[in-house]
């Protein structure tokens, strides 16, 4: 397992890799994922429990992770070749034809690691929730988590969600929600407000953590926290608020970095700000 030091200096990295390789094809989505680098690493590297060696789409004996809100799909695939499913090499492929790193996550391409297409914002929880409910006829004892945007929650689908794993007692399922306040058309707050995210959950049923998702240790500490409510009749909840764009002064807190890409002097003042740790691809 690694330090609190080593995952903080593993973020780093991902966040370069995530700058480089947005920049690279001039597309795709930095904003997001860097907010939420700190929480993805720590999941897979210090939290989860995914087995390398007999990845299948059905999961049965290890941890599952789904990415509702895809387009962190540079994030993610940065994640996962850091912690081997691939070759980190194959991160220049991003968003290019024929790849297997589409801008939003796709198991046609037969990815490791992925197990839902996403994108198509609303839909993750559902399958999560699917996904726990067959460890539970499966007796099998791991955890499931989700990822999902607060943006995101402007999607029907995902009360619809919330009401059923309440209502079922899904206990064995972590959802998190990266409350950035900001998303594509602008902050939330004017887009849509989202209202009190706690008092929502918590009247749905749900066991509700709230965690600051740019601070390393409060954030293994949440999910340890997380991990010891599971079981105990209520699916978990975290609102991990972050902040778009974190580790680049230009993007902080900016919505407009929400989809587009740092042009050539826009990411080398990036990666300036971000320190190479475990090496570039």
């Amino acid at each position: 397992m690694l330090s609190i030091d080593a995952l903080e200096k593993l973020a780093s990295q991902v966040r370069r890799d995530i700058v480089r390789m947005v920049n690279g094809v001039s597309s795709g989505h930095p904003g997001g994922p860097l907010g939420c680098a700190d929480f993805l690493v720590a999941l897979y590297f210090k939290i989860m429990k995914p087995d390398l060696l007999k990845f299948s789409i059905d999961g049965v004996g290890e941890d599952l992770f789904f990415l509702s809100n895809g387009h962190l799909s540079a994030l993610w695939y940065s994640v996962l070749a850091r912690y081997g499913y691939f070759d980190v090499k194959e991160l220049t492929t991003f968003r290019k034809l024929g790849s297997r790193l589409q801008g939003h996550p796709a198991t046609a391409e037969g990815l490791p690691g992925v197990r839902m297409s996403s994108g198509s914002l609303g839909q993750g929880l559902s399958v999560a929730i699917g996904a726990s409910i067959a460890k539970k006829m499966n007796n099998d004892d791991h955890l499931v988590y989700c990822l999902m945007g607060d943006g995101e929650l402007q999607e029907g689908q995902n009360w619809e969600a919330a009401m059923f794993a309440a209502g079922k007692k899904v206990d064995n399922l972590i959802a998190v929600v990266d409350c950035n306040g900001q998303q594509i058309d602008g902050p939330n707050e004017r887009v849509l407000p989202l209202g009190d995210l706690q008092a929502k959950f918590l009247s749905f049923g749900w066991n509700v953590i709230s965690m600051y998702g740019n601070d390393m240790t409060e954030v293994v500490e949440t999910l340890k926290k997380a991990q010891w409510y599971t079981g105990q009749g209520q699916p978990v909840m975290i609102l991990m608020t972050t902040h778009m764009g974190y580790g680049v002064d230009f993007m902080l807190d900016n919505h407009e970095w929400h989809g587009i890409f740092p042009n050539d002097e826009q990411t080398k003042s990036a990666l300036e700000q971000l320190e190479e740790t475990v090496g570039d691809y």
